[in-house]
């Protein structure tokens, strides 16, 4: 971690349930980061977190994205954060709230734009240095969650970022405008991974998802495949993830 810091402004808190629910902003540069924090609301100790990284056209506060952090912090004794990707949620003007838009612009910035995932990178980065420097947080080794949009730039950033011991992703595969990148960042994710396939994914084919497993460098890694389209991964697996990840980042 580095010694200095822009502090988080905090927004909301609210708690319910054994979860304390906060939303803030840290800064990187002249870039403001959104985000929410998920940890125990009756418990002082603290706790591993895990980056949660929600799909296009959605947000940090997608319904699942909410239930998984809210889970890993009530079953599983763990912390959760997520910030918005590019051009969605509160990176946007409008909030996210035009159906379509948001999916739209992140289709034309990731074909326009060569800097956008190194930009996240950066962010969540940003994000993990502000979160763990928190009494309730343990700085150190920390999970990845993240699906489609989720995978598109939490890929590189497990590459990247040494203290992920643990990551989910799927529902992608060696495709899109950096297609050659995920190939070579693929190699270099060498923790336990478990990733999501949908037999029948329209966005992301199957055969593409393989490609994408078997490039994995990670000598601890497994496949779940599921049947239903891109968007209709099962309740289990969800906690499938929350298992993954609780047994390696608690022991």
């Amino acid at each position: 971690m580095t010694g200095t810091l822009a502090p988080m402004q905090f927004g909301t808190d609210v708690a319910a349930k054994g979860v304390r629910e906060r939303s803030f902003e840290v800064s990187r540069g002249d870039r403001r980061i959104p985000g929410v924090l998920w940890t125990a609301a009756d418990d002082d100790r603290p706790r591993p977190v895990v980056m949660l990284g929600h799909g296009a056209s959605g947000s940090k506060r997608e319904d699942y994205i909410v239930a998984l952090a809210r889970g890993l912090v009530r079953r599983h004794g763990l912390s959760a954060v997520a910030i918005d990707g590019p051009v969605h949620g509160d990176r946007r003007a409008d909030k996210g709230l035009v159906a379509g838009l948001p999916f739209a612009d992140f289709v034309q910035r990731w074909s326009a734009d060569p800097g956008l995932i190194d930009d996240i990178v950066a962010d969540w980065h940003t994000t993990l240095d502000a979160v763990q420097e928190l009494p309730e947080v343990i700085p150190g080794p920390c999970g990845y969650w993240g699906l489609s949009m989720g995978t598109i730039f939490g890929l590189p950033t497990v590459a990247a970022e040494r203290r992920v011991t643990v990551a989910v992703l799927g529902l992608m595969g060696i495709a899109g405008p950096t297609q050659q990148r995920f190939a070579v960042d693929a190699g270099a994710v060498g923790c336990p991974l478990l990733f999501l396939v949908q037999w029948h994914d329209e966005l992301f084919p199957r055969d593409l998802a393989f490609a994408l497993f078997e490039a994995f460098a990670s000598t601890d890694k497994r496949m779940h495949v599921s049947p239903g389209m891109h968007a209709e991964v099962p309740a289990e697996e969800f906690e499938a993830s929350g298992k993954l990840l609780a047994a390696h980042l608690l022991t």
